[in-house]
């Protein structure tokens, strides 16, 4: 019995759907994450990029627990002493809320150019709405996955 090692040729990725609306931010990176690694198909080799391509809307009304709507995050500007800082709650509140899930599920990732490979196959979107109706994706519903993975809005 030899040890089963998938081809570019044996690869298929098929299209999901999830809707963040009131679920909670590191779960459903979690599940992202693994879907995008590829963990969840029988075949899952890790040096292949096996995922799916995830869409994920309503990501401003994603949910975070605890005191971590006040928690940091860091960018630098590249200049001296260029270090800026914005809490989740106010990158939420602001243009671009998507940047919340983006960064949580890329942190889930391992390192390498697998990872920044597998992330091109991530969409998200602040609304309701998306473009890519085209490729029939289908919903995966995270929230009933795990009563967990709720928490009514506050």
């Amino acid at each position: 019995m030899k040890t089963f090692s998938a081809t570019p040729a044996d690869i298929t990725k098929t299209w999901i759907l999830i809707d963040a609306q009131g679920v909670i931010l590191g779960r459903l990176a979690s599940i992202i994450a693994m879907r995008l690694r590829g963990k969840h198909k029988p075949s899952f080799t890790p040096s292949m990029d096996m995922g799916d391509n995830v869409i994920v809307i309503n990501a401003d009304k994603v949910q975070v627990t605890g005191d971590k709507r006040n928690k940091p995050h860091y960018r630098h500007t590249g200049y001296p002493g260029g270090i800026k800082s914005r809490t989740t709650g106010q990158i939420l509140a602001g243009a671009h809320p998507e940047r919340v899930v983006l960064q949580a599920v890329k942190r889930m990732l391992p390192g390498g150019r697998l990872s920044h490979r597998q992330m091109t196959s991530l969409r998200v979107y602040a609304g309701a709405e998306h473009p890519h109706k085209a490729q029939a994706p289908e919903q995966l519903d995270v929230k009933s996955m795990n009563p967990k993975n709720t928490r009514d809005a506050r």
